[in-house]
């Protein structure tokens, strides 16, 4: 199998970001593309106007493609937070008021998955005292999401480029799973298998799929070193999503990758036009 037998979606929150965010999901369409993901698009505003809402959800129905993942609020992404959750005080209130704003969009466009990054660790605040918070806030989500038949989706990142986050092996992030699903007995909440986050962390990718890929909800991709497109870098990005794809998943593969100096619309040479469109 190769990357003609998957289906892909574009993170319009990486790629098209020379473009403004209601342009790209008109620009993934004249890409070929049919799928959409993003990031929670208003970083400083948890709950945007509904003239925003609309505006957006506007723009992805008449370029005609699908979302079909939506992180919730995360604080400054790109930048310096990872997540807002497991962080006591206004950014976890941030995140709660952010939860039936986000699971409602995703509703209007039929997304079925939801990311919800952990957080950074706290300077002076007990990391047990962060866990717990993040479960709970993570167990609000979770039902949030069952209400819209979505899942949700707990993400490892890299210790190189986040070294204040605490899942990043996805034997933790598989550790935050097992206990949400415990806590609300729902078993929506699944993996996120970021190959990328995982290779930087020097994991055995192979055998992460191998272990997980029954578990995972979703899956994204960039070569590494670099965080490119795939090609760049050394990453054998075909051979481990064939891999996947024996292992029995059958989800989308979030694009999720830096375009380099030109346009975005470029970056996708390595993608046949004819596998772009999700089958």
């Amino acid at each position: 199998m190769g990357f003609a037998d998957q289906r892909f979606n574009v993170n319009l929150s990486i790629l098209f970001t020379e473009l403004p965010l209601l342009e790209r999901p008109a620009a993934a369409a004249a890409a070929g593309f049919t799928a959409v993901e993003l990031w929670w698009p208003w970083i400083d505003s948890p709950t945007p106007e509904q003239s925003e809402l609309d505006a957006l959800r506007a723009a992805v129905e008449d370029a005609g493609v699908r979302l079909t993942g939506l992180n919730f609020y995360a604080g400054r992404l790109p930048g310096p937070d990872r997540g807002a959750l497991s962080l006591p005080g206004e950014e976890s209130d941030r995140f709660r008021a952010n939860v039936d704003v986000a699971a409602a969009f995703a509703k209007s466009l039929g997304c079925t998955a939801l990311n919800a990054l952990y957080g950074n660790r706290v300077e002076g605040v007990d990391p047990a005292e962060q866990d717990r918070l993040a479960l709970e806030n993570l167990v609000l989500a979770a039902r949030a999401a069952d209400r819209i038949g979505a899942i949700l989706l707990i993400e490892a990142l890299n210790r190189p480029e986040s070294p204040l986050y605490p899942l990043v092996s996805a034997p933790a992030a598989i550790e935050v799973v097992d206990k949400v699903n415990e806590a609300t007995g729902l078993d929506n909440a699944k993996f996120l298998m970021d190959l990328y986050h995982l290779s930087m962390n020097g994991e055995d990718l192979p055998r992460v799929i191998d272990a997980y890929a029954a578990r995972t909800g979703h899956v994204q991709i960039a070569d590494n070193p670099g965080r490119g497109a795939p090609g760049t870098g050394s990453l054998p990005l075909e051979e481990l999503l064939g891999r996947l794809a024996g292992a029995g998943y059958e989800g989308w593969v979030g694009l999720e990758y830096k375009p380099g100096e030109n346009p975005s619309a470029e970056s996708f040479s390595w993608l046949p036009a004819g596998a772009r469109a999700a089958r």
